[in-house]
């Protein structure tokens, strides 16, 4: 099992979000990235939103540095 993370800071919008979030699991980082999406960046879960989330999911733990956009 390897570490997955996805990163707001790919992803430039109004509010400059530079939330970076790992987990161990595809199930845990899915669920902590509907929860951000939801309560910061006002989305509605829904199906459609947790498979766009998936397809950002990354291997390995998110750079310090911003990724370029």
């Amino acid at each position: 099992m390897s570490r997955k993370y996805i990163d707001c800071r790919e992803f430039p919008s109004e509010m400059n979000c530079t939330v970076a979030l790992s987990a161990d699991s595809e199930s845990e980082l899915l669920d902590a990235a509907v929860q951000h999406a939801v309560t910061v960046h006002k989305h509605t879960d829904s199906p459609e939103l947790r498979s766009q989330l998936k397809t950002l999911f990354h291997d390995g733990t998110p750079p310090v540095d911003a990724p370029r956009a």
